[in-house]
């Protein structure tokens, strides 16, 4: 009996969730990270020319290139490691180096990626990282005048992560080399795994953090124009209430104003939603670290608390805005469009009273001019009648005055009957 048929998708789906392992290290090393985003429309970029960008990298190492369409890479350049992975709007490329050089943060480590080769790339720098990855000292005082040395203290976020297996710290500013730096401190006994997902983890929290602040800085850039919008949309409103001008100005008026706020919602509606999703990967990547309080220090989840969710919050109630606005211009158009109803209708009202009385006044001529018709007829009818009668008078002996008053109430009678009749007819058709 042939075996069971596969969806034609089973193997690849099912190796999809196991394409993106973390990297295995062991402290001390050293990791430098960049992550590369085109300006504008990322989402629907040339993915090829990542790729491309990649390959020519690995030439330069002579490292074999990774599969055609490939989304993810991960190979030896040289002396170290890369790990590269594509997402929907970025690329990001890992560099592990072992060690650690005698200067803390070493920008000199960033010459991993050749200068020529980074002024060639598909998009401008989203962010940058340099991560020190030094075995946690038995002695936490040390700990801590090492990151004292190490980053700013106004905004320094340290925490005690994974059970207390590790310590990372970092201040989430941008160095004069223009990199980002973040501190591992694993035990001697946290495995090379461990440390590989602390490092990826760190590196994302920056990485998410700063794609979902362009969100904030896109709601910032809108801001006056919904303000403007605000204003016109309750002036049109308050017009309406009033019912000062014209309805069918006001509603003219609306829907431009509607149209502009549906104009709004398209453009931003992609980057407010990437940005709710990378702020939920922050949250998700700093809550998996079970982060604990080291020193009284404040946490990576505090500093998020206090600098970047009021930013998140920005985005969400901008969100809201533009939906509540546009709810509101709905109604208002809804509610002015049946007042402009109701006018038209009374206007219809007023313009059918006008043609009732229009064709009352029609009947009446029409009655009228039936009448004169039928004198004007009955005049040349007896005329007609008398000339014909004119011979038989002279043998009866009669005048034909006496003829013609004689003839003319029978033909009188006669027009005015034939007159109804055909006035009937038409009627009855």
């Amino acid at each position: 009996m042939p075996p069971i048929q596969d969806h034609p998708l089973r193997y690849r789906l099912a190796n999809e969730l196991h394409a993106r392992p973390f990297p295995s290290l062991t402290a001390p090393c050293r990791a430098v990270y960049l992550a590369v985003k085109k300006p504008h429309q990322a989402a629907s970029r040339d993915r090829a020319l990542d790729l491309a960008h990649l390959t020519e990298l690995l030439d330069r190492y002579g490292t074999q290139h990774p599969q055609p369409g490939a989304t993810h890479w991960s190979g030896r350049i040289g002396q170290h490691t890369l790990k590269w992975e594509q997402h929907t709007e970025f690329v990001t490329y890992t560099v592990f180096l072992n060690g650690l050089t005698e200067r803390p943060f070493d920008p000199a480590d960033f010459d991993v990626f050749p200068s020529d080769w980074l002024d060639r790339a598909p998009g401008v720098r989203m962010t940058s990282a340099l991560v020190r990855v030094t075995e946690r000292p038995e002695d936490d005082a040390e700990v801590g005048r090492m990151i004292d040395d190490w980053f700013v203290p106004e905004s320094m976020a340290v925490s005690s992560v994974i059970d207390d297996d590790a310590i990372i710290a970092g201040d989430f500013r941008i160095d004069p080399a223009g990199h980002q730096r973040f501190a591992v401190f694993p035990r001697a006994h946290v495995g090379e795994r461990r440390v590989g997902r602390i490092v990826q983890r760190v590196t994302e929290i920056e990485t998410y953090k700063a794609m979902s602040m362009l969100g904030f800085t896109r709601v910032r850039e809108i801001a006056p124009r919904l303000g403007e919008i605000d204003t016109e949309l309750s002036e049109l409103m308050e017009a309406m209430v009033q019912g000062t001008g014209p309805a069918e100005e006001t509603l003219k008026s609306l829907l431009a104003v509607s149209s502009d706020l549906e104009r709004l919602s398209a453009q931003t509606s992609f980057r407010l939603g990437a940005t709710a999703a990378y702020e939920a990967i922050v949250g998700q990547r700093i809550s998996v670290l079970r982060e604990e309080r080291w020193q009284g220090r404040q946490t990576f989840a505090e500093f998020m608390m206090r600098r970047y969710d009021p930013a998140m919050r920005t985005v969400k109630s901008t969100e809201k805005r533009i939906g509540t606005m546009s709810l509101r211009a709905m109604r208002t158009s809804e509610l002015l469009r049946t007042r402009v109803e109701v006018e038209r209708s009374a206007q219809n009202q007023e313009l059918l009273e006008g043609m009732n009385a229009r064709a009352d006044m029609q009947l009446r001529l029409q009655k009228t001019v039936e009448g004169l018709s039928t004198v004007a007829i009955s005049y040349y009818a007896v005329s007609l009648a008398s000339y014909l009668l004119y011979p038989a008078a002279e043998a009866l002996g009669i005048s034909k005055g006496m003829l013609t008053a004689a003839v003319t109430l029978p033909v009188i009678l006669g027009v005015w009957f034939m007159v109804r009749r055909i006035r009937r007819a038409v009627e009855h058709e």
